[in-house]
């Protein structure tokens, strides 16, 4: 019978001293790898509507203009953010300059301005957006917008929020 009988054998415990330095590792990478928007934003837009669209490869090299209206102003004017503060036309070329130096030297080569205008802006304020980065020779310009399928799925959700 001695023999038949098995032995119990106690399960060791596990050892969890390493366990908090994994989780601060963890979070540091995360911490390290996320990019928060800096952004706050001043206008309203509503994102047009493409057909041909593509995604930006280096983020790093983009500055980015919004254009719509100002949050909360009750006329329909139309104005220019630049980071987070509102700006003129005027104000676009010592913007770019700034952006330009505080990027390394290949994002400078590479860099391009991302124009977030809304659908409604008219087109004498997209041209002397489009002039100002001319003149500065800021030749690369990408317009933000959304694809069709975006497109419907927005309206979707726009007739749920109506209901």
């Amino acid at each position: 019978m001695r023999r038949l009988r098995r032995r119990q054998y106690d399960m060791p415990g596990l050892n969890t001293a390493a366990l908090p330095d994994l989780i601060f590792t963890v979070l540091f990478f995360f911490m390290i790898v996320t990019h928060m928007r800096t952004d706050e934003m001043k206008v309203e837009y509503k994102v047009p509507q493409g057909e041909r669209l593509e995604r930006l490869a280096h983020k790093a090299s983009v500055c980015h203009i919004y254009i719509g209206k100002p949050i909360g102003a009750p006329d329909d004017s139309v104005r220019i953010q630049l980071n987070n503060r509102l700006a003129t036309v005027e104000e676009i070329a010592a913007f770019v300059r700034a952006e330009r130096n505080r990027m390394s030297p290949e994002d400078a080569e590479r860099m391009t301005v991302s124009i977030k205008a809304d659908r409604d802006t008219p087109m004498g304020v997209i041209y002397d957006v489009k002039r100002a980065l001319r003149d500065v020779h800021a030749l690369n310009i990408n317009y933000s917008g959304v694809g069709k399928e975006e497109k419907k799925e927005e309206r979707g959700e726009r007739r749920e929020e109506r209901e």
